[in-house]
């Protein structure tokens, strides 16, 4: 029974990838964590999903095979985690729970660079992108250890930001976010808009790259990351590892 239960442990382990998450920006952040909730609980991370990272620090931590739906992004300008909003908390990112967010309603609050990740994802391969279709908070890059794709949006999007689209702001007034067309709410309504992709818009046929607003200022950018929801069709927005190559992740903050 002794021998099984090491023989299951092993295995487990064995079928674990590893993600790290490195701060190299100069300043703290506090990365984040969520699985969306259709997930199963075995197939969580169980790493804490949300925690301070001072400059120049990494954490890592096994997610399981099967991770599907992940997304990690960084939280900037946080202060007092016990006030209820998450827009009172941190200025750019905030979720609810404070700095540990909510596991069913930790989603973060835009503008966010994401990192993604569906893991055993489909046609043997994993899945992964960085995402600012919730805007852009931060530079991001995601490199593995398999020689896969390695997306890279290391360009600070918020001084040149579009001024309908510019902050939150600090204290100092330098923009920490730039928000997306859809998340700055351009066209008034956000549940049947081209730029949120939303209502009739819904589909990639009727949500052409042609109808966002301020599409190309995030595509030139940061050509490697989803500029808005339908973005495949660029062929520079998802990227794939072949699942049985076990890749293991990192992804680094201001490049």
């Amino acid at each position: 029974m002794k021998a099984t239960l090491v023989a299951l442990a092993f295995a487990a382990a064995a079928s674990a990838r590893r993600v790290t998450v490195y701060n190299a920006c100069p300043f703290t952040i506090w990365p984040a964590m969520f699985t969306d909730m259709a997930v199963p609980n075995n197939q969580r991370p169980g790493h804490t999903t949300g925690w301070k990272a001072d400059p120049w620090t990494s954490v890592s931590f096994d997610v399981p095979e099967g991770w599907k739906a992940g997304r990690i992004w960084g939280r900037r300008n946080c202060g007092d985690f016990s006030r209820p909003a998450p827009t009172e908390q941190c200025l750019t990112g905030g979720c609810n729970g404070g700095l540990v967010c909510n596991q069913q309603t930790g989603t973060g609050v835009p503008p966010a660079t994401l990192a993604e990740f569906t893991l055993s994802g489909g046609d043997g391969l994993d899945y992964y992108d960085i995402s600012l279709v919730d805007g852009y908070n931060l530079p991001m890059r995601i490199t593995n250890n398999k020689g896969c794709p390695q997306p890279n949006c290391n360009k600070d999007l918020g001084p040149d930001c579009p001024a309908p689209l510019k902050g939150p702001f600090d204290g100092n007034g330098f923009p920490v976010g730039c928000k997306s067309s859809c998340f700055a709410n351009l066209d008034g309504n956000p549940t049947n808009s081209r730029n949120c992709c939303s209502g009739q818009y819904d589909r990639p046929q009727t949500c052409p790259r042609s109808g966002v607003q301020y599409y190309d200022y995030f595509k030139n950018g940061c050509r490697d990351a989803y500029a808005y929801a339908y973005d495949e069709s660029s062929e520079s927005a998802l990227w794939t590892c072949p699942t049985n190559l076990r890749a293991d992740f990192t992804i680094t903050f201001c490049p």
